[in-house]
Formats: C-alpha cells, sequence, structure tokens
C-alpha cells in the first residue's frame, strides 16, 4: 500500500491507496477539491460539514448523469449494431440474388448461343439444299433446252 499526502480545505491529511494508484487518487482529490472550493467561493462559509455534503452530492450526481449518459450510448449502440447487421444481411442478401441472376443469364447466355449456333447450321443446310435444287433446276432446264 502506498500514502499519499494532500491538503484540503488549508488541513493536510495522509491517505492509503494501492501501490500504483498515487497519481490517480491525487487527481481525483484535486478534482474534489476544486469543486469544494468553487461551493464554498459561490455559497458563502456554510460550514465545512455541510459544504462536503454540497459536494458529494454534486460529484455524485455528475456521476449519475454521466452513468445515465453511457447507458443511452450504450443502447445507441445496441442498436445501430443491430441496424448495422440488418444492413450488413440485406447486402449478403442482395449479392446471393444478384449472383443467381448472373447464373440464369450465363445459362440463358449460354443456351442462346447453343440456339444461335445450331441455326446457323441449319440455315446453311437450307442454303446448301436451295443452291443444289436452284443448280438442279438449271442443269435440267438447260438439259431440257439441249433437247
Amino acid at each position: 500500500m502506498a500514502n499519499v499526502s494532500i491538503k484540503f480545505n488549508g488541513k493536510e491529511f495522509l491517505l492509503s491507496c494501492d501501490d500504483g494508484q498515487e497519481e490517480h487518487l491525487e487527481e481525483l482529490l484535486i478534482s474534489i477539491n476544486q469543486k469544494f472550493n468553487e461551493l464554498k467561493n459561490n455559497l458563502g462559509n456554510l460550514g465545512e460539514n455541510k459544504l462536503l455534503l454540497i459536494t458529494a452530492v454534486k460529484v455524485l450526481d455528475e456521476y449519475h448523469e454521466t452513468k445515465k449518459k453511457v447507458e443511452q450510448k450504450k443502447i445507441e449502440l445496441s442498436e445501430l449494431s443491430k441496424k448495422f447487421r440488418e444492413l450488413k444481411n440485406l447486402v449478403y442478401d442482395y449479392r446471393d440474388k444478384k449472383e443467381d441472376e448472373i447464373q440464369k443469364l450465363n445459362e440463358r447466355h449460354f443456351h442462346l448461343k447453343s440456339e444461335i449456333e445450331n441455326n446457323q447450321k441449319d440455315y446453311e443446310k437450307l442454303i446448301d439444299q436451295a443452291a443444289d435444287e436452284i443448280s438442279n433446276f438449271v442443269e435440267k432446264a438447260n438439259s431440257e433446252n439441249l433437247s
């Protein structure tokens, strides 16, 4: 245990604290001393006990207000976290739907490409057949004209 010597309201006090906490204790006592002196200057000398009580109430009030703000921020953070998870799920759902759409479009593209290739082959066969028929017709016509 470490000892810290402080001066409060013109009196010396020796306080104990855990080793390594001396600086923190001094900071706390400086803050309390400032609040005490502020109240003493604003309210006048009401007596040390009453000023100490008012100082303690003021410090406790600040603590409770801070605690309320922390709790409110925790709630806000929780709500934001929930909204973030919802948004993240929406993004993943959207991505999955788009991947499905892309896959379907790729399958349709492949099917259309195959259909076009098959139609092209059929068209070429039809052209070849038409060309053969025209050629046969011309040959027949030529041979009939010669006879």
